[in-house]
């Protein structure tokens, strides 16, 4: 009999505030998995329940509720009770009687819920898809990072190290781990946190906690050190394998540390963001900094006691994929997996694999869990709509063709990725060899700061000849650098600042199709690359349908649309 389980991670109540998703595991592995985001379309799916997420697994396998075995929920709501005081704390501190009150209220009545009934509000919630519902199990929630990033890794043994904002009462775990365990070694709990460190300086910056870190790590290439910035992050956190970020980050959210910061450098945060002065450039730089001399020194302290140089990373931290690259040309490390899905969206792929030993669980080589459209479908809502399109005799030479040409492509094949990264499902599609190209796909494609940079596919068999100790990258989550002769070649997917470049390799096996495009795309131009970014408009999230994919196409400046078998071209309607 299958056993089928679901595991998912809620974004209310106990159970965090963002990046809600569901999982079905089929015998112990995932054969969906999709982010409720891509169904709600608001970016990062906050206070949401994944009811979308959680319907689309059981319609994958046309199952009821009543034919899981088991629900998983990647947290444990009883382990808050270990920074209790730090809540009480905070609503103490809480201006005004009122608001003093309200806040004393609201945190007693969730550590009582936490204590006593942890999982009644998402029981609540399953009961509108059917009763009884399944037992569930909760497990915490920087262990479902942990076995997110060690299990799928091919390891035998490793260092594991998550570090996001908060668990339940932990910021940054170092495990040990090899094929029959995860032994938390050494905690860090909230709110001595680097995710809220690198909040607190991307508010500060102008962008959004949990939305804006990447373009600060995007920005930092851009400033040189400045010893007076860097004095001043000094005096405020201690950096290294003690580190402690807690002068800043004492407060739950960023505005305590936002205030700190201006207050310790004597300028308001910034109010517009996306064109920065250099100062704005130093700060993003030194912060950066910082981050990877404390990770690093973790990590390589971790390697040198445990004695394993293998290193396995997961929480939001590690989508930076900067950091990865200082982690990865550590002399101490031979080998480094990141989870694909490292933010919390990936919480319920560990919450699966950590009911099983590591021993059990595949290698990880693919992310393309969510839904897939047939060509038939598609067609269909063409005509419908009286849009024209083209069916190719050999679409990956006609799209190829347009590429070299200069067009921007819209693609859409087969199975969504889940998390952040579009891997040639849902993805937008140019010309790498010009800056002129990179330079229309943010002012025309993705309406965003033209100062940040975009990444490449390419070959697995080429990575070689582009990267320098070049590697097999499927997942976009790691930095490289780029061989000087080659960035010619390469001059819409480098980060203008230092020629590095965050690539995807693709072999055929893990997408047919999109590998066979990049192949047709180097025998035309010799060059087995393309330009690669996620199919979403600013601040939007990837497409999830044939219909979104059609509603970006008109409303962004792609020439050209694939939609599995049938192409739709702007200039023949």
């Amino acid at each position: 009999m299958t056993d089928y389980r679901l595991a998912f991670k809620p974004a209310i109540g106990l159970y965090g505030q963002h990046d809600p998703s569901a999982v079905l595991f089929e015998d112990g592995t995932p054969v969906f998995g999709v982010e409720e985001e891509r169904y709600t379309r608001e970016k990062h799916a906050t206070e949401t329940f994944p009811e979308h997420a959680i319907r689309a697994c059981l319609d994958y396998r046309d199952l009821d509720l009543s034919d899981l075995e088991h629900i998983l929920l990647p947290y444990d709501p009883q382990l808050q009770g270990e920074i209790a005081s730090h809540y009480l704390t905070d609503a103490i501190r809480a201006p005004g009687l009122g608001r003093k009150l309200s806040a004393l209220e609201q945190t007693l009545v969730a550590q009582v819920r936490s204590r006593f009934v942890p999982t009644r509000q998402v029981e609540a919630r399953l009961e509108s898809f059917a009763t009884p519902v399944p037992p569930i199990e909760t497990i915490a929630h920087h262990r479902c990072h942990a076995a997110s990033a060690f299990h799928p890794s091919g390891f035998d043994e490793g260092v594991v190290l998550t570090v996001d904002a908060k668990g339940e009462y932990d910021s940054t775990v170092i495990w040990d781990a090899d094929s029959e365990r995860l032994e938390r070694v050494r905690t860090y709990e909230h709110p001595n946190s680097l995710g809220l460190f690198f909040a607190i300086v991307t508010e500060y910056l102008g962008y959004r906690m949990f939305n804006g870190e990447g373009k600060v790590m995007g920005l930092a290439p851009y400033g040189e050190d400045n010893p007076e910035i860097e004095r001043v992050l000094r005096s405020l956190i201690d950096t290294g394998v003690d580190y402690d970020v807690t002068k800043l980050t004492k407060r739950w959210g960023t505005g305590h540390g936002v205030a700190l910061l201006e207050d310790a450098f004597g300028r308001p945060r910034t109010e517009t963001p996306g064109e920065f002065d250099q100062w704005e450039k130093d700060l993003a730089h030194t912060a950066q900094k910082l981050l990877e001399e404390t990770v690093v020194e973790i990590v390589e302290t971790a390697v040198e006691r445990l004695g394993a140089a293998n290193v396995a990373l997961a929480g939001g931290v590690a989508l930076n994929c900067k950091l990865n690259k200082r982690v990865r040309e550590s002399p101490l490390v031979d080998d480094v997996f990141v989870q694909p899905v490292a933010h919390d969206a990936g919480l319920a792929l560990g919450a699966g694999w950590a009911t099983q030993r590591p021993a059990d669980v595949d290698r990880q080589t693919t992310v393309y869990f969510g839904p897939a459209y047939e060509t038939d479908g598609i067609r269909s809502t063409l005509e419908t709509n009286k849009i024209a399109y083209a069916e190719p005799d050999d679409l990956e030479r006609y799209v190829a063709e347009r590429l070299a040409d200069g067009q921007l492509v819209g693609w859409f094949q087969g199975r969504m990725e889940m998390g952040p990264r579009a891997l040639g499902a849902r993805s937008i599609l140019a010309d790498p060899r010009t800056a002129e190209s990179r330079d229309r796909v943010n002012r025309f494609v993705k309406h965003r700061e033209e100062w940040r940079p975009f990444a490449p596919s390419m070959l697995e068999e080429a990575a070689s000849d582009y990267l320098v100790d070049g590697q097999p990258a499927p997942f976009m989550i790691d930095a490289y650098d780029v061989d000087p002769e080659t960035t010619d070649d390469l001059a819409a997917v480098l980060h203008p600042a230092d020629d590095s470049t965050r690539p995807q390799t693709v072999r055929e096996d893990q997408h047919p199709r999109y590998h066979r495009l990049i192949s047709e795309f180097a025998d035309i131009t010799g060059v087995a690359v393309v330009l690669n970014t996620s199919f979403n408009d600013h601040a939007e999230p990837i497409v999830r349908t044939p219909t979104q994919a059609l509603k970006d196409f008109y409303g962004m400046g792609l020439d050209v649309l694939v939609l599995e078998d049938l192409v739709v071209e702007k200039d023949t309607q």
